[in-house]
């Protein structure tokens, strides 16, 4: 444990004693006091508050900034427009994916990573040395997800110098919110619109405060992280390195072509293996509904007849869809939609079927944004 959310006084009273497992070296409110499927039906119809501050953000700045982060992905990172940011495949020298990450332009020379718990450190030391870049970790940067239907009603008023609605997924703006400097993105990671406040440390409470205080009328809550895994479960959206076992993973074994440009001109760390194993894959990524009252268990084999064909990545039971749902890995001869498979857990076999995902449709509040 290296780091601590300035949030943590929050999260106590809430409930949480932050003693779970850590991520990104970060205690994390795993629960509260509230019930976690009563935070995901919030989150799914008005709003949840999420403390993800434990996002690990790194500030790259200088006249070789673009270069060396082109080096680092798999996308075309000289066609990223300041305000915008794109997710993108890195991986290392075999083409495994070895990081999670997404690239944020603020200006020509400057940009932040947020990134997962992979590689990206080293890689960035090495692709730098000798560039006119500066790189360094932003060990202040606290950061508030507020998600659900409700959160463009509830930010918007207090946005008085853009229209927050003009806002599109994967762009975002500096701007004052409460009176403090703060800078807002559309995304989230729970398949329902949401706003991330990027912000300083000694600012934190008082905008975590002031939202909830604003977004009272509007039904918002506090959620907890027990209930930002069931949402992104039932999204169906990925986790490094669950759904990526850092250095076994293609981006093409996890549906993740959209992070590769192929027509990308510049070199980058695997491109060549990544472009070779396009159409090779092993496995791919796929969702079951399983037949259980219960979560089937992560790791728990998965058979066809009698014989292996792949793993359970993530798995939850989802109260909001009265389902038992299991992202895994497949051989792909068996990733047809309605293919019938068994998984072998612990204690039981569990039948279960493959099923599209997202199992929640995340697209489904954005038709009209």
């Amino acid at each position: 444990m290296s780091r601590n959310s300035i949030l943590n006084i929050r999260h106590r009273e809430l409930g949480s004693n932050l003693d779970g497992d850590t991520w990104n070296n970060m205690p994390i409110p795993w629960s509260y006091h509230t019930n976690v499927h009563d935070e995901v039906v919030a989150v799914r119809s008005r709003a949840g508050l999420y403390d993800v501050s434990g996002l690990n953000i790194i500030n790259v700045d200088g006249p070789d900034a673009e270069k060396v982060l082109d080096m680092l992905v798999a996308k075309d990172i000289t066609k990223l427009e300041p305000g915008h940011s794109v997710l993108a495949a890195e991986t290392d020298e075999s083409g495994a994916i070895c990081d999670d990450i997404m690239i944020i332009r603020d200006s020509a020379n400057s940009f932040r990573l947020s990134h997962g718990s992979g590689k990206t450190p080293e890689n960035l030391k090495m692709l730098a040395a000798g560039k006119d870049v500066t790189i360094a970790p932003d060990l202040d940067a606290h950061i508030l997800s507020l998600q659900g239907p409700q959160s463009l009603a509830i930010l918007a008023p207090h946005v008085i110098d853009f229209d927050l609605a003009s806002l599109d997924y994967f762009q975002h703006k500096p701007t004052s919110l409460f009176g403090k400097n703060v800078v807002i993105a559309r995304g989230g990671y729970s398949g329902e619109r949401g706003y991330e406040v990027y912000c300083k440390g000694q600012d934190a409470i008082e905008l975590w405060d002031k939202i909830l205080e604003v977004g009272k009328p509007f039904g918002a809550i506090p959620a907890s992280w027990n209930s930002l895994e069931l949402t992104r479960i039932e999204a169906a959206l990925l986790f490094f390195p669950f759904e990526m076992p850092e250095g076994d993973t293609t981006p093409w074994e996890i549906n993740m072509g959209w992070g590769v440009d192929l027509d990308k001109k510049g070199d980058y760390i695997g491109k060549a293996a990544v472009l070779a194993s396009k159409g090779r894959e092993r496995v791919k990524q796929a969702g079951l509904i399983c037949k259980s009252p219960t979560s089937v268990e992560a790791g728990a084999k998965i058979v066809k007849d009698g014989v292996e064909i792949g793993v359970v990545t993530s798995a939850s039971f989802s109260n909001y869809l009265m389902q038992s749902l299991a992202m895994v890995h497949l051989k792909p001869e068996y990733t047809a939609i309605g293919t019938a498979v068994e998984v072998v857990c612990s204690h039981q076999k569990v039948s279960a079927y493959v099923a599209p995902t997202p199992f929640y449709d995340p697209m489904r509040r954005r038709t009209h944004a």
